[in-house]
């Protein structure tokens, strides 16, 4: 009977373990992304002078908009 419930107590521990690791795995991948996003305003202008144009606002900021649209 002992050997069952340590072996239930381990179960229950992977459980409770994985979904803690994944909780906050999750969380400090979203503040990451908020702090550090993976594409800003300065990289698209750098992006648009390399392919020899001059980006006006409103394309820089339609760009932005539709970056931020999947997030």
């Amino acid at each position: 009977m002992d050997f069952w419930i340590s072996i239930g107590y381990v179960i229950l521990g992977l459980v409770v373990g994985a979904f803690l690791g994944f909780y906050f795995t999750r969380k400090r991948f979203e503040k990451e992304l908020r702090e550090n996003p993976p594409i800003n305003e300065k990289m698209i202008r750098a992006m648009f002078l390399q392919m020899g144009r001059k980006p006006s606002e409103a394309q820089i900021k339609q760009i932005m908009k539709s970056v931020n649209q999947y997030k």
